[in-house]
């Protein structure tokens, strides 16, 4: 394929997603209509960007790669996702009606609006959002340093930039409209791909045959054992109930059936979709099993095998999953930072007071931390799971006990923050319980769950009720004025 064609190509395809960030910015009046499209998102939108974030770069790039090197192990990483986002949507859904704005003020609520929590959970949340964002625009350098043989380095720069001009300019109207019209080109692009992969290899008998043993058996778990496939699924499915960017779909939805109906729906699509990064995988190892990097397989065949109209649709599907994953994810960062991290610095700032322009400054801000952060690691999967345990195991813990056990406290909420942190860190120093557990998920969750649990049994409950909790977030809500 002609580099310089796909280039071509692929800035077209960035112009036209400025131009229609610029068309949808005309209806931001204000920092709601900004950071919450107004909470009036359709649900055909809010089941596009959804499903535009899950078909993500974990799924182009990760779980392609992982099936190139583990066989059917890589349909773990869209089972994980659709269990997760069907439970989001059985048990967070109705969380719309209480009008939050972070997921901060969602987890405060649990105990009594405490503000430490509130705070040390929006700290979480923002290191959370930069690191995903981070793992985007690795995943979208990879794609562009592969095909065109611009240093990675450079290419993360020109990812960033692509997706940051129409973040910047749209926010999250801008990111909902995009992502839906992403989401369409993510089907065509990896079903495409599938497709014509399994008859280029010789058909699906072909397929089959050209995997090692232990790769074409359920699931691969013989390969890579019980313990680390389940820690991958489950991995994947807190990364989805404790990413802050799937709260945002449901605090800016149209309403509690609109959200639940749109979660099902990609849920559903998800999960079925869940074979076709494992399919494109093994025909990748099929046709060269000797490539020097598993996270090149996706774009090696759509280089390689694919007609030239067709590989670039699926090079630009490809880079499309990264660009509306970084997109959202961005979007949830700057409104932890001007809601959450940035009420010392309002007055100083003026952030209350021109809300929409704050929100532009800050996107820049965070997309460039983003940019350096990705600088230190080009391995997708480890960087996601290792990421996941250590930020999300605290808070999904966090939300799990503070939505279904009201005696849960401030001092459970602290130490299921710390012991899920702690615990990941200590496992992924350990290459023993590394290997054991193929990534610190289930060690993390587990401790946080017992330290959150503990220190909610052993100290005293709450003084304020849940509607109280409610009244004073929304004194708080209505103090920071978002224009």
């Amino acid at each position: 394929m002609n580099p310089t064609l796909f280039l071509f190509v692929f800035v077209a395809y960035v112009v036209f997603m400025i131009a229609l960030s610029w068309w949808v910015s005309k209806a931001n009046e204000s920092g709601q209509d900004f950071l919450l499209g107004g909470r009036q998102v359709a649900g055909f939108l809010t089941l596009g960007t959804t499903v535009a974030t899950m078909v993500g770069t974990g799924s182009s790039m990760g779980a392609v790669g992982f099936a190139y090197t583990n066989g059917w192990a890589g349909t773990l990483y869209g089972i994980g996702g659709a269990i997760g986002i069907l439970l989001l949507a059985y048990m967070y859904a109705p969380v719309r009606r209480f009008k939050f704005v972070t997921m901060s003020e969602e987890i405060s609520y649990y105990v009594g609006a405490d503000a430490l929590v509130k705070g040390s959970v929006a700290i979480l949340i923002f290191v959370a959002s930069v690191g995903w964002l981070a793992a985007h625009i690795i995943g979208g350098a990879l794609y562009l340093g592969w095909i065109t043989g611009i240093d990675l380095n450079l290419a993360k720069i020109i990812v960033a930039f692509a997706f940051g001009i129409y973040v910047i300019l749209g926010g999250y109207v801008a990111v909902v409209w995009t992502d839906t019209i992403q989401a369409v080109v993510l089907f065509i692009g990896f079903l495409l791909m599938a497709v014509l992969a399994v008859q280029i290899v010789g058909g699906w008998d072909a397929l089959i045959a050209a995997q090692l043993d232990s790769n074409g058996k359920f699931l691969s778990v013989e390969k890579i054992g019980i313990l680390p496939a389940v820690s991958l699924s489950i991995v994947i499915l807190v990364g989805i109930m404790a990413t802050p960017s799937y709260r945002q779909r449901i605090y800016s939805g149209k309403s509690v059936s609109t959200v639940r109906k749109s979660f099902v729906a990609s849920g559903g699509l998800y999960l079925a979709f869940s074979i076709i990064p494992a399919i494109i995988g093994m025909a990748a190892y099929a046709i060269n099993p000797t490539l020097d990097e598993a996270s090149f397989a996706f774009p090696y065949l759509a280089i390689t095998v694919l007609p030239v109209t067709v590989g670039i649709i699926v090079l630009v599907a490809g880079l499309s999953a990264t660009m509306s994953s970084a997109s959202s994810d961005a979007v949830v960062a700057v409104t932890i930072l001007l809601r959450d991290l940035s009420s010392p610095f309002e007055r100083r700032l003026n952030i209350t007071g021109n809300i929409i322009a704050s929100s532009r400054v800050g996107l820049a801000l965070i997309i460039v931390v983003a940019l350096l952060l990705a600088q230190l690691s080009n391995d997708i999967i480890g960087y996601i799971t290792s990421m996941i345990s250590t930020v999300m195991s605290g808070l999904f813990v966090c939300g799990l006990l503070g939505k279904y056990w009201p005696r849960f406290n401030r001092y459970g909420a602290l130490g299921a923050l710390f012991a899920g942190s702690a615990t990941s860190l200590t496992v992924i120093a350990s290459n023993s319980l590394l290997a054991e557990f193929g990534n610190p998920i289930l060690p993390s969750v587990g401790a946080s769950l017992v330290v959150g649990v503990l220190g909610t049994i052993l100290t005293p409950a709450s003084s304020v009720s849940m509607s109280e909790a409610q009244a004073i977030l929304e004194k708080q809500r209505n103090q920071v004025e978002m224009g």
